[in-house]
This record gives structure tokens, C-alpha cells and sequence, in this order.
């Protein structure tokens, strides 16, 4: 048996695939730490307070254990695994406020996280969960948090310059696989931020305190010295996490105006084709006969469509380049009763890398966005004029990636066409109706074609062609 590649750092133990479900063990080593925290209550509040996914006990026995296993647990599944580099602003603070809520129900009941990385919080649909059943140990008297470093590398120093410098610094946490270093961090905000003084003793105080510490001539006195000055009472690390908390929460990212943010208020079409639109994809998505667990919605925008899409499957992964949009959209999701849409950001023509030890911690966009069905709605033109991708390639991709595909095309006699070839030398010659077919048909059958009253585009209804086998 052996871990999947994002868990083989742990020595408490690890995470593994077996008959297609994701399963936990704990080692030997951490039986007691493990048992306690099973005994002690706190696991089941958190899991009923909503903040930990739950899981049951595994006693089968064609389960493979290896000589070091204690215990094996099958956590509920997570239908997608998303990252925080593709996260907007308030779903990167909303986890870090949950991974606080944690720590501080962990005090209560004599228990402290070892482990806070931003990789230990995932979204099932738009609610939160902490997923490490792995991270809590108990609290040592006069102790600091040991994971306060990791918790301002992963959650405060991203929102931080997300806030106050450009919400695209996130990206940078797809560079540092344990959070953005607190003196990069500190390099990067603006002076005023020093006024701020949650940001200064957490954030600029904090980097300079590091940077002395790796500064020392003496590594081991320093260290012993470190300890001894950093006793802690049990009082003293709960108002440590609630002024972070105070923090975190008072930090907002003021929407700018992008081009795609305020897209369905600047569009083309009319009120009545826009309705056209949405009963025509609706119908598309119905006329699918297989049952649609995951369905992807590629260049989502705000998730108008991605909401039509979740009347009919059980989680819709609405990805935009758009960090306005994705923002818009996940404040939209947390307001609505349905809890089955995952807003996330994706530049499809640079898409998130396989990442971490030998390229395998983080698995890439493409490893993960397999799904049942893909909306791909005006946004063939953006692939192809835009980025100089050719069809072809979009249609082998998206053949891959899908069983079933809702697709839009959209001409050059539309407006959006028009405005991108306007600065730029119009050398896409096969981007017709029939050079689109033609480029899909070799990927896809068709199954459906409808044109949309009142534009001069077109929507298709497609089947995947592709064998995983025939490309072995």
C-alpha cells in the first residue's frame, strides 16, 4: 500500500486510494495522540460544529494494512480537491478564519494544532472543512502555537497582499508549497501597513524576529534561548488566536473593475436571448442520458450557468481567470440556499502545475479536472483568437477531460469577435462554423445543434470520442 503523493511528509501517518475511495492511516507512533483526541470529546464537536469532515471507523479486512497501522479511517469524500492558489479573497479568508475556530475548540479541550497549512481546509460544494484528523496533539503547558508561523506564511501574508497590493499575488503561493515567507511578505506591502498593528506585530515584526533568529551565529543557543523566552500561558495563546482572528477579519479587498467582472452587464445580447441562452443550455444539459456526478464550467464568469448546471448533478466546478468574478460568484453561492458550486480561479491557457517534491505533492489542473459534463460557454473565442490556440487542440483537451460537452460558438460577425480582432491581425482563417465542426468532429460526436435567436451563435451538444486505452 502505499500514500498518495500529497501525504508522505507526516510520520502520524497517511493518505491512501483503495477501490477508488480515499482512506487514512494512522501509525503506530501516533496511537496515543490519535486515541486521545478520539476520546476527549473535541473531535466529535468539531465535526458537529461543521468544521471537521467527518469519518468512520474501517474494520474490513481487504483493507491492506502495513505492519505499522494502528487504525484506518474513511474520511467522507471530497468531490474535488482545490488548492489555495486558485482560491479568491473571501475563500482564502473564510478558511483561514475556520482553521482559527479550530485551534482555539482545540484549547478547550487540551489540544493544539501542529499543523496549520492552508492544504488542510477543503470546500465540499461552498462550505469549508478541515481535513487533517492528523494535526491535533495536545497542548503543552507554556508552550507556543507551533504552527503560528505556518498560519501567517499560508493564510495572513497572502490575504495581506491580496488586500492591500493585487489579488493576483495568491499565484505566489502555487511558488512557496509552505506559504508565502513572512519577509517577502513584508517587502512587498506598502509602509502604511506598519500602522496597522495586527499586521505589524504578526506580519513585519514577525518576519524581522525570523530573519534574526536564521541570523544567528549560534544556531543551538539561539534555539534554546527561543524556547526559554517563549513560554506562553494557555490565556496568552488564546488571545493570540483571537487577535488574529481580529485581524484576518478586518481585512478586505475592495472590488476592482476588470473586464470580465461586470461581463453579463456589458454583453451583446438582449434580455430576451439571454433567456434564450439559458433554456437552451438547461435543455442541453437534460438531453445528457447519463448520470452526472461532476459537471466542469470552464470560463464561468459570476456562475450563471454554472447555477442552471446544479439542478442536475451533484457538484459544478465554475472556474474563471477572473479573481472579480470568481469573488462574486462565491459570495453569490454562500447566500444561496444550494451548496453544490465550487467558484474557483483558472487561467486555462496557463492552468495550475503539478507542483511540490518531484513535481507530485499538488497534482496539476489537468490531473484533476476529469468530469461527467463541461459547459464551455463563450469561451472558444477567447482560447482561439485570444491565445492563438488552435481548435484542434482545444478539442483534444476537452475530449479528454469530458464525457459529455455543452459548447458555444461564437463567430466573427459577433460583437465580442469583433472587439478582439481589432487590435490584432485576423490570421484564424479555419475559425468558421464549419472549421469548428470540422476541429471538433474529430474528437466529438454530435449530438445536438441549436442556433440562439437573436446572435448569430450557435450551441452544441457533444460526446467525447476518446478511449483512454487507445492513447496507452
Amino acid at each position: 500500500m502505499k500514500s498518495l503523493n500529497s501525504s508522505f511528509r507526516d510520520p502520524s501517518g497517511f493518505v491512501f486510494k483503495y477501490n477508488e475511495k480515499i482512506y487514512r492511516q494512522i501509525n503506530k507512533c501516533f496511537a496515543n495522540d490519535f486515541d486521545s483526541f478520539i476520546s476527549s470529546g473535541l473531535c466529535s464537536v468539531l465535526i458537529e460544529k461543521g468544521l471537521l469532515i467527518p469519518h468512520d471507523d474501517v474494520k474490513t479486512s481487504d483493507i491492506p494494512y502495513t505492519e505499522n497501522c494502528h487504525r484506518i479511517i474513511l474520511p467522507k469524500q471530497i468531490p474535488y480537491i482545490s488548492y489555495p492558489y486558485e482560491w479568491s479573497f473571501s475563500q482564502l479568508k473564510d478558511a483561514a478564519i475556520l482553521t482559527l475556530k479550530v485551534q482555539a475548540q482545540s484549547l478547550k479541550y487540551g489540544f493544539s494544532l501542529k499543523d496549520a497549512s492552508s492544504y488542510n481546509v477543503q470546500f465540499i460544494g461552498n462550505e469549508l472543512k478541515f481535513i487533517d484528523t492528523l494535526s491535533f496533539e495536545p497542548y503543552k503547558e507554556g508552550e507556543p502555537w507551533i504552527a503560528y508561523r505556518q498560519f501567517c506564511q499560508h493564510f495572513l501574508a497572502p490575504l495581506a497582499l491580496m488586500a492591500y497590493v493585487d489579488a493576483d499575488l495568491a499565484k505566489l503561493l502555487s511558488n512557496y508549497i509552505d506559504g508565502i515567507p513572512l519577509s517577502l511578505a513584508s517587502k512587498l506591502l506598502p509602509n502604511r501597513t506598519r500602522l496597522n498593528y495586527g499586521l505589524q506585530i504578526h506580519l513585519h515584526l514577525h518576519a524581522k524576529i525570523q530573519k534574526a533568529y536564521s541570523d544567528s551565529a549560534n544556531p543551538a543557543e539561539s534555539t534554546a534561548e527561543k524556547k526559554t523566552k517563549a513560554k506562553l500561558t494557555l490565556n496568552g495563546q488564546r488571545a493570540i488566536i483571537e487577535d488574529l482572528a481580529s485581524v484576518i477579519n478586518k481585512l478586505e479587498w475592495k472590488l476592482p473593475k476588470t473586464e470580465w467582472g461586470d461581463y453579463y452587464a456589458n454583453t451583446n445580447y438582449d434580455d430576451q436571448s439571454f433567456l434564450k441562452k439559458r433554456e437552451l443550455v438547461s435543455r442541453l444539459i437534460q438531453d445528457i442520458p447519463d448520470k452526472l456526478n461532476i459537471v466542469q464550467d470552464l470560463g464561468a464568469n459570476t456562475g450563471e450557468f454554472s447555477r442552471i448546471a446544479s439542478d442536475y448533478c451533484n457538484t459544478v466546478i465554475s472556474q474563471d481567470i477572473d479573481p472579480v468574478a470568481v469573488e462574486r460568484n462565491y459570495l453569490r453561492s454562500k447566500s444561496e440556499p444550494t451548496n453544490n458550486i465550487l467558484p474557483l480561479v483558472q487561467n486555462l491557457i496557463t492552468p495550475s502545475p503539478a507542483i511540490g517534491w518531484a513535481n507530485k505533492e499538488r497534482d496539476s489542473f489537468v490531473q484533476r479536472v476529469r468530469c461527467d459534463a463541461l459547459l464551455a460557454l463563450a469561451l472558444i473565442h477567447h482560447l482561439t483568437i485570444s491565445n492563438n490556440t488552435p481548435l484542434s487542440h482545444v478539442a483534444e483537451l476537452f475530449s479528454q477531460i469530458t464525457n459529455w460537452l455543452v459548447i458555444e460558438f461564437v463567430p466573427k460577425s459577433d460583437s465580442q469577435v469583433r472587439r478582439l480582432l481589432a487590435t490584432r491581425e485576423d490570421i484564424f482563417e479555419d475559425y468558421t462554423e464549419i472549421g469548428f465542426e470540422a476541429a471538433f468532429s474529430t474528437f466529438f460526436s454530435l449530438q445536438r445543434k441549436e442556433a440562439l435567436s437573436g446572435s448569430d451563435r450557435v450551441l452544441y451538444l457533444m460526446k467525447s470520442d476518446y478511449n483512454p486505452q487507445e492513447s496507452n
